[in-house]
């Protein structure tokens, strides 16, 4: 299994839509990635997600899953592709994504990240990966 996550701005504009889904494309074909991690905050996260969704049409060997930050609430609608990391439901809600951001670094080989300034969740999360040696795609 090689796998992949994703970090980036909540607010990223959608003109990166088609580099995103090349560079995702890209690493199915030629880098054999299969499983897909996935937050669910923001326009970043959203993205990602539709570009996955889309390809697994034409890949349906690839697995995604949607990496939740909070326990779901009771009457929440869960999918099968839903995931909620180990350990989250300790963690202080003002932490929660970082433990979620931390959990699908620590469970993938690839970053797919769009970060343009140093400051920020995401900025945090692509540090610690690249802290962590996992293999960075900075889309621009």
């Amino acid at each position: 299994m090689v796998s992949c996550t994703f970090f980036g701005h909540r607010d990223c504009p959608s003109s990166i839509k088609e580099k995103l889904h090349e560079e995702i494309e890209r690493l199915i074909s030629h880098h054999r990635v299969n499983t897909f991690y996935v937050g669910t905050q923001g326009n970043f996260d959203r993205m990602a997600y539709a570009a996955l969704v889309e390809l697994r049409k034409r890949y349906q060997h690839i697995k995604i899953y949607r990496v939740l930050a909070y326990m779901p609430k009771p009457g929440d609608d869960g999918t099968a592709d839903t995931i909620v990391p180990e350990g989250v439901e300790n963690a202080h809600p003002r932490y929660a994504i970082v433990y979620r951001n931390n959990w699908m670094i620590d469970h993938s080989d690839y970053v797919i990240a769009y970060v343009t300034h140093t400051f920020g969740g995401a900025y945090q999360a692509v540090e610690r990966a690249k802290k962590k040696g996992k293999i960075m795609i900075q889309i621009i």
